[in-house]
């Protein structure tokens, strides 16, 4: 038995716990997954929290809104993805240290790929700079964006995320509520990656109005899966990514970080395309069921 976690605020509803231990049961690794929901907790010590995961003989733990930055910080070993993006979403504790990983990043280009193939970003619209912005937004330079434009209230933030992207030789520029409404019916892609829309913030994060058949639309939001953003997308005409997708294929990424040692990759492959079926069947499809 394998002990994993995730830490985060308002994720009661995760699916994570049935994802983990479905995967293993697959492989025959009994997994336990435990949440860790700081909504609520006053003066929650994120730090602390991970030490207690830790201490208490867990494998590793994933993190989410709104601790990927922290967790990032908190490493002594940064691999790939957190270098490239700044943020982390998966904490492992090896014997070396507290290492941190980004599956938000592979993921999403996975998530992309699945459902668009080839198909070039063109220029995009991102919601939200904050640690999936992050990821998604340097995922995005791999698939062929032209120009990002960035729409966060933390005009900080923003501009950090802009000045980044330039020295990875991606094009980037912060623009205005306003400015979003306006260039949007001239844009390829919306991605948002802002918590408005869950079940926690509902809403939706933009003017809907300029939505068309030219664009595609990914809300990272999955809980619920039909956000309002994208039931607005699939009414215009629009292609959509749902934020199962990323979560699905960010969890396997995930999963193979944490049992690198015991499963090797390509005994979990045959395993992922079920398994986002399952999920776009349990979550999008019927999204009134209940989860075992």
């Amino acid at each position: 038995m394998i002990k994993l976690g995730l830490v985060g605020e308002g994720i009661a509803k995760s699916q994570s716990p049935d994802l983990h231990e479905r995967l293993g049961a697959s492989l025959g690794l009994p997994v336990r997954y435990d949440l860790v929901d700081s909504l609520g907790v006053t003066d929650f010590d994120f730090p602390a929290a991970i030490q207690t995961l830790r201490t208490g003989g867990y494998l590793g733990t994933n993190v989410t809104f709104p601790f990927k930055e922290k967790a990032a910080q908190l490493a002594d070993i940064r691999g790939e993805g957190v270098l490239r993006v700044g943020t982390a979403n998966t904490l492992l504790f090896d014997a070396e240290g507290l290492r941190a990983e980004n599956t938000d990043y592979t993921g999403f280009i996975s998530a992309y790929r699945h459902s668009f193939g080839n198909q070039p970003a063109g220029e995009v619209l991102l919601i939200g700079a904050g640690g999936v912005g992050r990821a998604v937004a340097c995922a995005l330079g791999e698939l062929a964006v032209s120009h990002l434009y960035i729409l966060e209230h933390d005009t900080t933030r923003a501009q950090n995320l802009c000045r980044d992207l330039g020295t990875m030789g991606i094009n980037a520029s912060c623009i205005t509520p306003e400015q979003a409404q306006q260039g949007l019916p001239n844009w390829q892609g919306v991605v948002n990656c802002s918590p408005i829309g869950h079940i926690n913030h509902p809403g939706c994060p933009i003017d809907t109005a300029g939505l068309g058949s030219q664009h595609w639309v990914f809300d990272a939001v999955y809980i619920p899966a039909h956000t309002e953003l994208l039931n607005a997308a699939n009414q215009a005409g629009a292609k959509t990514l749902s934020g199962v997708d990323l979560f699905v294929f960010q969890g396997v990424d995930a999963f193979r970080f944490f049992t690198a040692d015991c499963i090797v990759s390509e005994r979990i492959e045959p395993h992922v395309i079920p398994l986002r079926t399952h999920y776009i069947e349990q979550l999008v499809h019927s999204p009134t069921r209940t989860m075992p």
